[in-house]
């Protein structure tokens, strides 16, 4: 196969006609010519950090949306499915990752279960994650969320450093807000990375030690433009990443949209371009192409250096996507289960052509709660006038903690509608247990009630609803599908089914993309004004990000790492 076109050598730094020959999957030469045509020849992108479980895709079909946009790899941390299956959904990746042509990176998960104040559906300890690290497949310790752990030296967070750093396997960071002295402890471990960066100053801090930065864009937590100057005085530290990635923006845009949007904002194309392919590869010691001679054929053509349309994505000399046809095909609407077509005029908003087929896959599961009754939703009040309230806010992982005065009807707590404190739920999906009650502002229902089982990181059920009734019923049609999202007014339902591990469908990609859009547009129709929602409700209950946050056993403070009352 013989490729030509303006060919972008990063290493380099230089632009030049070139004939590139591939022969059985191998870059065979390159060499410059006097005319090409007027593509540009660049290495595929890499999404340095991201959970393909938040996509709702299983990794085939994550892949079958990736390629559309040029990105040829992911370091992704498994760490969701560990949570609810252990080190069978680590192989469950691994072994569905490896059915197409992509390059997934995975890594073995740190914090299994996250935490010790939430219940989880696996453990994994120092022993299990060293038998991981032994693997080839597995690239890096995974995102050490445990930062208290490491300040304090536990001997487990230790063993599993120690393990990672003998085999020669970078370790991933977690620790966002974490500067000065703490921060230095935390890199001083031997901890390479972090992603959860929200501010500038936090960043170059970590920047000027030494620390890998990863700038984050995802569906919910936004740090590109907080993080972006970065770049012009790291470049050698910086690489992009979407963490968490839900499946209708993966069909609009992916790594692709973070370089259009750099380099129009005036940074150096090359150092744009080294974050997005080269800064990764290198760091995680990565094995696919980087359009040189000898490599893997793992490269894509783009139309222009400023809006890196992709024209074509080619992975071990294959061609996995092509992005001139925009074709039409049905809408879906969410029915009960499986996702129901529906009739519809509307053109597909596709903008490329995946070339990547889907792949038959099986179901694994850990989902043994009973479902619920209205009652159990309750909330006494102890006589106290005050209530501790989560404050979410748009597009971060963070939130504050607020102080508001309670609404009590027969001397329950309950939502306050009109001015949007809404009441939070947490049920144990593992077992049965009573659910955990707090209350939550800047969700914006004004009926209804929104669920999921994708709830960071133990993935229990997490609902917000304005009354009981409804947030029994969004409940409920989760247990019933045994994982995925919901939604109800009260009178009418949706549903999106999460049968593998109850955070993933083995469906096709893009029916799973407008199922999610049509249940995402039904929140909104309840009123929230949040641009994502369910991704903003996941993350109420990720416990390792400030400050207050729900889980299972009850309210808990990310500042004081401990639980606190709901009333004061």
């Amino acid at each position: 196969m013989k490729i030509t076109g303006q060919l972008v050598d990063i290493h380099n730094r230089e632009i030049f006609p070139a004939e590139i020959i591939v022969e059985e999957g191998k870059i065979i030469s390159i060499a410059r010519v006097e005319k090409a045509n007027s593509k540009f020849i660049l290495p595929g992108f890499i999404d340095a950090h991201i959970h393909i479980e938040s996509s709702m895709l299983i990794p085939s079909e994550f892949a079958r949306l990736a390629v559309i946009h040029g990105t040829v790899a992911t370091v992704s941390d498994p760490h969701e499915i560990a949570n609810v299956m252990g080190v069978e959904g680590v192989e469950y990746m691994i072994e569905n990752g490896n059915k197409v042509p992509f390059w997934f990176n995975f890594g073995a998960p740190s914090c299994v279960p996250a935490t010790s104040f939430e219940t989880a559906g696996a453990q994994l300890d120092s022993i299990a994650v060293e038998k991981l690290l032994q693997r080839d497949d597995i690239k890096y310790l995974a995102e050490m969320m445990n930062w208290p752990g490491v300040l304090f030296d536990d001997e487990e967070v230790k063993r599993k450093i120690a393990a990672a750093l003998k085999l020669n396997k970078p370790v991933d960071g977690h620790a966002p807000g974490l500067t000065g002295e703490q921060a230095l402890k935390y890199i001083s471990a031997g901890i390479t990375t972090d992603h959860e960066c929200f501010t500038y100053e936090e960043g170059k801090f970590k920047a000027e030690h030494g620390m890998k930065i990863l700038i984050r864009e995802g569906s919910a937590a936004k740090n590109f433009e907080a993080l972006i100057p970065l770049l012009k005085e790291f470049p050698e530290l910086i690489m992009f990443c979407s963490d968490d990635k839900h499946p209708n923006d993966l069909v609009v845009s992916h790594i692709n949209e973070l370089v259009s949007r750099a380099v129009k904002k005036g940074y150096d194309l090359f150092d744009v371009l080294r974050a997005a392919c080269l800064n990764a590869h290198t760091h995680y010691h990565l094995n696919h192409g980087l359009l040189q001679e000898g490599d893997s054929a793992d490269f894509i053509l783009v139309n222009d250096l400023s809006d890196f349309k992709v024209h074509q994505t080619f992975i071990s000399g294959k061609l996995v996507a092509e992005n001139n046809s925009i074709g039409s095909s049905p809408a879906y609407s969410l029915g009960s289960s499986p996702l129901e077509p529906k009739i519809s005029t509307r053109e597909d908003t596709r903008r490329g052509s995946s070339l990547i087929e889907s792949i038959p896959e099986k179901i694994i599961n850990n989902f043994n709660c009973t479902e619920k009754h209205r009652d159990d939703f309750k909330l006494k009040s102890n006589g106290k006038k005050k209530i501790r309230v989560i404050e979410a806010l748009e597009g971060q992982l963070i939130t504050n903690e607020i102080i508001v005065d309670a609404k009590t009807e027969d001397g329950f707590i309950v939502s306050d509608v009109k001015q949007d404190i809404l009441k939070l739920t947490i049920v144990n999906r593992y077992n049965n247990a009573p659910p955990a009650i707090a209350f939550i502002k800047n969700f914006g229902l004004k009926r209804g009630a929104i669920a999921s089982c994708v709830g960071h990181d133990s993935h229990n059920i997490i609902c917000v609803g304005v009354d009981d009734k409804s947030i029994c019923r969004a409940v409920n049609l989760i247990i019933k599908s045994k994982g995925g999202l919901s939604s109800t007014d009260g009178m009418n339902d949706k549903v999106l089914p999460l049968p593998v591990a109850g955070i993933m469908t083995n469906a096709d990609a893009y029916e799973v993309a407008e199922g999610y859009s049509s249940i995402d547009a039904f929140a909104k129709q309840l009123g929230t004004k949040l641009n994502a929602p369910y991704m903003t409700l996941s993350f109420m209950a990720l416990l390792v990000i400030p400050d207050l946050k729900l889980s299972d056993k009850g309210l808990f403070s990310g500042k004081k790492f401990e639980f606190v009352e709901v009333e004061l």
